[in-house]
């Protein structure tokens, strides 16, 4: 399978609006000055190439372009282009025109990857200054993306390209400040902090580097157009490597401004390469240039390709068919079910961390759960953007897999199940209702029907069942059965309740306790999957240092004994 045939990227790492509490602080702050003045850009950032607001109202649209060794390529450069249409009105104009770039164009990439040393462009010997030039870069981007005129900026060019709602769209911006201000000054450098052991003798000592690897690719994924490629993108500068981008051909505009927002603050042009193209030419550049690390943000099914292509030189953050489980204590109802929409259905359910799966103590449903996960969902609407179109599946697609579920004995569709009412959304995309489908948990874990319960749709859908007392370990074996392991929650303050269930599961990203959630994924803590060696986390020094840096052990021994003999040979 080659990159492009599957549509199904993914996210990773989101939290219901990828934020932290200081993110939601400067959220609030930011709201108190006029949330209405900060909704309208009267003007663009000086060095802005593109108007949000103009996106898919030009018959001549904004003309995305790659960077490579520090030049700009002109339009004319590259012979193809992809026309990206407005994914709210199919009537619209194109909200932005892509280079398409060929394999016969990819010489200049070839080139800018095999300058890179093994070595890296710095590490914690060569070009040490480096580290510093980082800490700077990212205080002074971290400011800009928190300046009024920025924020509304990339929220809104964000929101062109994958719908979403202001505060999702805002809510990404401000989380990757918030990454950004935490690695300015000194903390880059931190990152490659060293350690060392005495020697075996006098004059030996043993040290242990963090070492870049050098030429690396990143292949981002359309759900966050912000905040995941520029966490992993900061990674990987800051650890000393040379990074190829290739982002998401649907959203690639963001990323493109969010480079020259990174100019504007002193990054060297030729630090990072911009590759817009489809699949199959990123992969030919991977496997045909010197290109030591791979990070892909997507599919499983991608993921598994790239692996094999590689020879195993990728760190992954692929599908979650996320769960949560309800335990037996019913408490603060009303809350758990708004995080419980949030989880499913906030930004279309296009996030790797989206509640795929919902076990639902029987305590829980006959407090009238599900009528109130039913009622959240219902308030959802297309004027505002809580729902929306989903990018990768079609609406036949969605709809086919209900229907593929209803032949379970027991199953029923709890509400949705149907295609939005009154919209223009490209028929390219997928345009249903929040959507939830019940099957019976004894159903469910035989192995005719587990597959297609456990098969993740990328869209505001779930599948939900309920348990009694005694079912617990029943619902631990439809966990254990699952391949992926990225996101969890454990909605219980029982602590027996708790810690049998986390002592049996996995999952890398687990919250736990009455507001536990499965989309939680801002800059405070690692997000990332469990149980696979190639897993790769985000959003934290220990996620950077493990995705972007390899160990290198460098051994001192610089002195010979005044009264050294010749020994025999041995």
């Amino acid at each position: 399978m080659l990159l492009a045939r599957s549509h199904h990227f993914k996210s990773s790492l989101t939290s219901s609006v990828r934020k932290g509490a200081h993110a939601a602080s400067i959220r609030s702050s930011l709201s108190n000055r006029s949330g209405d003045a900060l909704r309208m850009l009267s003007t663009n950032p000086s060095w802005a190439t593109l108007d949000p607001k103009a996106l898919g109202k030009d018959s001549e649209p904004h003309y995305v372009r790659n960077i490579v060794g520090g030049v700009w390529q002109e339009e004319s450069s590259i012979k193809g282009k992809l026309s990206i249409p407005h994914p709210m009105d199919k009537d619209a104009f194109p909200i932005c025109n892509v280079a398409d770039t060929s394999v016969d164009e990819l010489g200049p990439f070839r080139e800018s990857m095999m300058s890179v040393k093994k070595s890296g462009v710095h590490n914690p010997i060569k070009n040490v200054e480096r580290y510093l030039l980082y800490g700077d870069i990212s205080r002074k981007a971290g400011a800009a993306l928190l300046e009024p005129e920025n924020l509304e900026f990339f929220t809104q060019a964000i929101m062109s390209c994958v719908p979403k709602s202001h505060a999702q769209a805002q809510g990404e911006v401000l989380v990757t400040a918030a990454f950004l201000n935490n690695f300015g000054g000194d903390n880059v450098r931190f990152l490659a902090r060293s350690f060392a052991n005495p020697g075996d003798y006098y004059g030996q000592q043993s040290n242990g580097y963090r070492w870049p690897f050098g030429a690396v690719a990143i292949i981002a994924p359309f759900n966050f157009p912000l905040e995941i490629p520029v966490l992993q993108l900061m990674g990987a500068l800051y650890m000393g490597n040379k990074p190829v981008l290739k982002p998401a051909e649907k959203v690639s505009l963001v990323m493109e401004q969010y480079l020259h927002l990174l100019h504007e603050c002193g990054m060297p042009k030729e630090d990072v390469d911009l590759l817009n193209c489809q699949g199959p030419v990123a992969e030919e550049l991977i496997v045909s240039s010197p290109i030591r690390l791979t990070q892909f943000t997507g599919s499983s099914q991608v993921a598994e390709h790239l692996s094999r292509v590689t020879a195993g030189k990728v760190k992954l953050e692929d599908a979650g068919f996320d769960w949560k489980i309800l335990g037996p204590d019913v408490d603060d109802i009303d809350y758990v079910a708004y995080q419980s929409d949030q989880d499913a259905y906030a930004t279309q359910g296009q996030k790797c961390s989206a509640q795929s799966i919902m076990f639902v103590h029987d305590n829980w449903k006959e407090a009238g759960f599900l009528e109130k996960i039913k009622s959240n969902a219902l308030k959802r609407s297309l004027d505002d953007y809580t729902i929306g179109p989903v990018l990768s599946h079609t609406t036949a697609d969605l709809l086919g897999h209900v229907e593929k579920l209803l032949k379970i004995p027991g199953a029923s569709v709890l509400f949705g199940g149907k295609e939005l009412a009154s919209h223009k959304i490209p028929d390219v995309y997928g345009a249903v209702e929040p959507t939830a489908v019940f099957v019976p948990l004894k159903e469910m874990l035989k192995d005719e029907h587990y597959d297609t319960c456990v098969t993740e749709k990328f869209a505001p859908f779930q599948v939900v069942t309920t348990y009694s007392e005694d079912e617990l370990d029943l619902v631990l074996e439809a966990c254990e059965r699952m391949s992926h392991h990225l996101t969890a929650a454990v909605v219980s303050n029982d602590s027996n309740f708790q810690a049998k269930v986390l002592a049996n599961t996995v999952n890398g990203t687990t919250y736990a306790g009455i507001r536990a959630r499965t989309t939680g994924a801002p800059q405070n803590h690692w997000f990332g999957p469990a149980g696979d060696p190639r897993g790769a986390g985000i959003g934290t020094s220990e996620a950077i240092r493990l995705v972007w840096s390899c160990h290198r052990e460098i051994i001192n021994d610089s002195i010979i004994p005044s009264n050294w003999t010749q020994p025999k040979a041995t």
